[in-house]
């Protein structure tokens, strides 16, 4: 008896292994899934933190960054955004300015997002993938009775065959687009001098 329980408990235990590890495969093989599966949570945590923002503002791009951290290669947007200017840069200077910079971009998606979260998310373009493609861009809507919010990600697949975004573009504006300027316009500034750059850093859409 005990061994006919146990042989049930483990036949669960391995059936539910199996699926997770089919779903963890679809969601590795389909950026749509992955897109989709990050929106659900988005609205989550925003729903949990809008009533009280900006005070628990800290918690709440907390959350963001760990629901990101997964899905977005920060050290390749960094390096888009440091442009020219990165063969420049020293290991140490590059290694800063991405810890600066996500925590910037964490700041700024948040801030364009926390308005939002009761309404529909909407997948405009979700089309088969062709063999051996490494980039789309996955478009969305969110949506609600009087306004439309749109969010698109630029996606790259990895040699390891994950899918990460590699930019975003909220409301037609541009993310890696305005802080490549940004950077590119504080490097002038201070003469090319990275350090004033990298300390100064404030990811901000004006």
């Amino acid at each position: 008896m005990n061994f006919l329980k146990n042989s049930l408990l483990l036949g669960a235990l391995l059936a539910l292994s199996i699926s997770s590890f089919a779903g963890m495969a679809q969601e590795l093989d389909d950026p749509f899934v992955k897109i989709d599966k990050i929106s659900q949570q988005l609205i989550t945590i925003i729903n949990l933190h809008q009533k009280d923002f900006p005070s628990n503002e800290k918690q709440y791009f907390k959350a963001l960054s760990s629901l990101l951290d997964d899905s977005v290669d920060f050290n390749h947007i960094s390096n888009k955004v440091m442009g020219l200017y990165r063969a420049k840069a020293t290991t140490t200077q590059k290694k800063l300015f991405a810890k600066k910079f996500r925590q910037g971009l964490v700041e700024t998606y948040g801030r364009g997002l926390i308005n939002y979260g009761d309404q529909k998310i909407v997948l405009e373009n979700r089309v088969p993938l062709k063999e051996g493609q490494r980039f789309l861009v996955v478009s969305q809507e969110i949506r609600s009775s009087d306004n439309t919010f749109s969010l698109k990600y630029s996606m790259a697949r990895k040699k390891t065959g994950e899918w990460m975004v590699i930019n975003m573009n909220i409301s037609g504006i541009n993310l890696r687009e305005i802080f490549r300027n940004q950077f590119s316009q504080a490097a002038q500034k201070s003469s090319g001098n990275l350090d004033v750059v990298i300390a100064g850093w404030i990811s901000k859409i004006d």
